[in-house]
């Protein structure tokens, strides 16, 4: 299985070498608009504001592409992965119907960017297929398909089953002209037309500090001052802001398997578990690789993801027989939110040149793309349909016996403080493997390389003092409370935390 030599997961994109060169940013400079986050969300809107003649500079604090874009599966999709009837619930009729508009849309324009940028990316205009699970369900298709046709999904229709040979998965609902492409080839090609267009992109380039203010700015980690009219936050979770309590973090769990060319339909497939399973193949030269995602659990809050890898495999097998090889692992972070919808829009109305999009709820491509074009249209002055539909600041609208749950649980780590270590001492750590230690009042993250080398940080999350966990399988430090993910040597990989976690006194 792909894995990289530290032992964290090779997404099937990652392993395709599409990941665009590296460029930091090595002197202070200055722009229209500072974009921060180099994945589809950034690179959409800078490509939109280019092409309407803005300067834009995007950043990224690794590779551009390399961050959550590249961990996706990359299904397009208007089939809202929360359930169409659930919005329209949530948040009135109209605006569900804007909602699986703006979704559609984002497929229609990944389309055409790729078609008129000439961007060889294996788009592909595909259908896709919702099934009852055989565990675990609480949606209600019925409700579902009454709930797309009032927003005008009227093509949306019950089929006998999904076309799957050989698994009888029952009655199905069939969502037509969804989407795939090949995530990194279209970011690279999205890149080379920003190029074009006069956008300048840094990697390796990370932002620690911004300010809207009356002159708006960006500074980095390696002390460059980025000066910006606007600034667009497009990280998986925006730095320098309080929405952990709107945006609660998930690990998903992804597999890639070798299967015959053309032995399964070229379809989205989704079942209705919880979580739920999501499927499709990307086609290679000689085979196709299929890929199957799920068994997402809150960040922090698991340390079982071979188990969870073995799990997709075994549902998969059952399902397609077919698959002769396991080739890919992969998992990545999914930021929901409390209404099925992204935050996209003006960060603040005491900050309106900084503008924010983040909560992909699992739809992180159509989200993402959505947001490309809705902040570029605020920033240019222009109408969006979609603006109210998405803007950051609304208000809650789960009951409150749905938001408790979130809420219990990114408070219950708390009680790691009280409790002792995962081991007694640092012997007992072996190589490639991380413990918390208890030493007094302190808490040690220990982490013990191949060569046999530890490294020892605080435990404590730099954002609100929670107690880190070590993931065995990406080889980092998750906070169980609210997503901050670190590296063995205690640099901060996912904000909310954008400080690393801190050295540890002498004494300790």
């Amino acid at each position: 299985m792909a894995k990289s030599d530290e032992g964290k997961t090779v997404s099937y994109w990652e392993a395709s070498e599409d990941l665009l060169a590296e460029n930091t940013l090595g002197e202070s400079t200055e722009t229209d608009v500072c974009i921060i986050g180099g994945g589809i969300a950034g690179l959409t809107t800078a490509y939109y504001l280019t092409k309407a003649g803005k300067r834009v500079i995007v950043i990224d604090d690794g590779l551009i592409g390399g961050g959550e874009t590249s961990r996706t599966t990359a299904h397009l999709s208007n089939a809202i992965d929360d359930r169409i009837y659930r919005i329209e619930k949530w948040h009135g009729a109209e605006k569900a119907r804007l909602a699986g508009e703006s979704h559609g849309r984002a497929i229609d324009e990944i389309e055409r960017i790729a078609s008129e940028e000439q961007i060889d990316c294996d788009f592909r205009r595909v259908d896709g297929y919702l099934f009852e699970a055989a565990d675990r369900s609480e949606d209600d298709l019925n409700e579902e398909f009454e709930a797309a046709h009032r927003i005008g999904l009227s093509a949306v229709e019950w089929v006998e089953r999904a076309p799957i040979t050989g698994y009888d998965t029952g009655e199905a609902l069939r969502f037509p002209r969804q989407g795939q492409f090949h995530v990194l080839k279209y970011l690279s090609g999205l890149a080379r037309a920003i190029e074009r267009n006069g956008g300048r992109l840094f990697s390796n380039t990370r932002a620690i500090e911004w300010k809207s203010e009356e002159a708006p700015e960006v500074k980095t980690a390696n002390n460059q001052t980025i000066r910006a009219q606007s600034i667009v936050l497009a990280t998986n979770y925006p730095i320098m802001s309080k929405m952990f309590a709107k945006l609660p973090p998930y690990r998903t769990y992804v597999i890639g398997a070798r299967v015959p060319k053309d032995s399964i339909e070229k379809a989205l497939f989704w079942d209705t578990a919880d979580p739920y399973r999501y499927v499709r193949t990307q086609p290679e030269n000689d085979y196709d690789v299929l890929i199957v995602g799920g068994e997402d659990h809150h960040t922090g809050q698991a340390d079982d993801g071979e188990q969870r890898f073995a799990r997709l495999w075994q549902w998969t097998r059952e399902r397609f027989p077919m698959a002769e090889e396991l080739l890919y692992e992969w998992s990545g972070q999914v930021l929901e939110t409390h209404d099925g919808l992204a935050f996209i829009g003006r960060f603040s109305s005491g900050e309106p040149n900084v503008y924010l999009i983040t909560g992909d709820s699992g739809m992180g491509m159509t989200h993402g793309t959505i947001g490309g074009m809705l902040v570029s249209d605020l920033i240019l002055g222009r109408e969006n349909p979609w603006a109210e539909v998405y803007e950051p600041s609304r208000l809650a609208t789960q009951s409150i016996t749905e938001a408790v749950p979130e809420i219990i649980s990114s408070t219950v780590p708390y009680v790691d403080w009280i409790t002792g270590g995962d081991v007694s001492s640092a012997d007992e750590i072996k190589p490639g493997e991380g413990a918390i230690i208890s030493h007094g009042t302190t808490k040690i993250a220990a982490y013990r390389d191949e060569d046999g080398n530890l490294h020892r940080r605080s435990a404590v999350c730099a954002h609100l003092g929670c107690i880190v966990r070590f993931n065995s399988l990406e080889k980092t430090w998750d906070c169980p409370c609210h997503g901050s993910r670190y590296g063995v040597d205690g640099h901060a990989i996912n904000t909310p935390a954008f400080t690393g976690l801190a050295e540890l006194k002498e004494e300790s």
